[in-house]
C-alpha cells in the first residue's frame, strides 16, 4: 500500500474554560499551536493533506465503548473534575463544562475515528489530538474522558470497514502506561498491546492493566536517549513480526505522547527533542515497512515545548512520505 499521509484536525479540539485549564500542566491548546507551526513548516503540503474533523463524536458512537451510566455521570461537574484532576471545575455549571471541556474531547475522539478510516485508505493518518489512553469504559482519569482509540475500532467494525476478528496493534510510547486502553480491550485478544513507559509513575498501581499488555517495557525514571531508543529498536520489530506471523495486522495505532521529553514535570524520563523525533520516525518506518495502516495520536505532553515536538515530528513524516505536488 502506498503511503499518502493525512492530517486530521479541527480548531474545536482546543480546551479553554475561564482560564481554569491553566491550573493543570497539560497544554490544552497545544493542538492549535502545533497546527500553526505546521502551517509555517509544511505550507501547501499540509493543506493538501489535511482532513477537517467534521463534528464531535455522537452518543451512539461513545456507547460503542462507554457505559450509559458513565456517560450520564459526566453531567456531574464534580465527577468530571475528579477525572480531569482539576477540582475547581467542580464549581462550573454542567452545561458550560460540557461545552468548553468535554465537547472538545468529543471532537478529538471523532478525529481519531476519521484518522482510522483515512489510514485504511492512505496508509498513514495523524490526528493532532486524541490518545486519551487512561479513559476506561466505565470511568475517566488522567485528563482522559473518552476512550478514542477503542471507539474508533468499534466504529470501523460497526461500519463494516474492519472485520470483527481483524488483528490490531496498539503501540504506546507516552511516558505513562496506557491503562485505559488495556481495560477497553481486556477481553479482545485480536488487539495486541505494546507499551514502553516510566514504571515508577501513574498509573503505577493498576496491575490489571499491566497484566493485559502483550509486550510491556517499564523504564526507570531518568531513562535517556541511548537506552530508550535501544530498547525500542530491540523490541518493536520482533513484536510486530510475531503478531503478524499467522494473520496480517490490519491496523495500528501509535500513541506518540511527548511527555518522555526531558524536563516534563509528569513524564519523569530524559529524552532530547532529537530522540523524540527519531522515536516517531522509527515507529512509523517499522509499521510502513510491513504495510500496516497506521493512526498516530498525540496524547500527553506537559511542557510548553509539546506542540513544537508534535509539529516537528509531523513535518518530518510529511517530508518523508508525501510526494510534492
Amino acid at each position: 500500500m502506498p503511503t499518502h499521509p493525512r492530517i486530521i484536525y479541527a480548531r474545536q479540539y482546543n480546551i479553554s474554560c475561564l482560564g481554569i485549564e491553566r491550573l493543570h500542566p497539560f497544554d490544552s491548546c497545544k493542538y492549535r499551536r502545533a497546527y500553526r507551526r505546521l502551517r509555517r513548516l509544511a505550507g501547501r503540503t499540509l493543506r493538501r493533506c489535511t482532513i477537517a474533523t467534521d463534528r464531535p463524536a455522537r452518543p451512539d458512537e461513545l456507547t460503542l465503548v462507554h457505559s450509559p451510566d458513565y456517560l450520564r455521570r459526566l453531567r456531574d461537574p464534580r465527577f468530571v473534575a475528579a477525572a480531569l484532576e482539576l477540582p475547581p471545575l467542580g464549581r462550573v455549571p454542567g452545561p458550560a463544562l460540557d461545552w468548553f471541556v468535554l465537547r472538545p474531547m468529543r471532537w478529538a475522539t471523532r478525529g481519531t475515528c476519521l484518522a482510522a478510516a483515512a489510514a485504511l485508505e492512505s496508509g498513514l493518518a495523524i490526528n493532532l489530538g486524541g490518545g486519551f489512553h487512561h479513559a476506561k469504559p466505565t470511568s475517566g482519569e488522567g485528563f482522559c474522558i473518552y476512550a478514542d482509540v477503542a471507539i474508533a475500532v468499534r466504529w470501523l467494525q460497526r461500519q463494516g470497514t474492519l472485520p470483527a476478528n481483524a488483528r490490531i496493534a496498539h503501540i504506546d510510547l507516552d511516558a505513562h502506561q496506557g491503562n485505559g486502553v488495556c481495560h477497553a480491550f481486556r477481553e479482545d485478544r485480536n488487539v495486541f498491546l505494546f507499551d514502553m513507559f516510566n514504571g515508577a509513575v501513574y498509573p503505577l498501581f493498576d496491575r490489571a492493566a499491566r497484566e493485559r499488555i502483550d509486550c510491556s517495557l517499564p523504564l526507570q525514571p531518568g531513562t535517556g536517549d541511548e537506552e530508550y531508543l535501544g530498547r525500542l529498536r530491540e523490541s518493536l520489530p520482533g513484536f510486530l513480526d510475531s503478531i503478524g506471523q499467522s494473520h496480517p495486522v490490519r491496523l495500528a495505532f501509535y500513541n506518540a505522547g511527548t511527555d518522555p521529553r526531558a524536563g516534563d514535570p509528569l513524564g519523569g524520563l530524559d529524552l532530547t527533542a532529537e530522540a523524540i523525533l527519531e522515536r516517531d520516525r522509527f515507529v512509523i518506518e517499522q509499521l510502513r515497512e510491513r504495510e500496516i495502516p497506521t493512526v498516530m495520536v498525540t496524547s500527553g505532553g506537559y511542557t510548553s515545548e509539546s506542540y513544537r515536538l508534535i509539529a516537528d515530528s509531523v513535518t518530518h513524516l510529511l517530508q518523508r512520505w508525501e510526494s510534492p505536488g
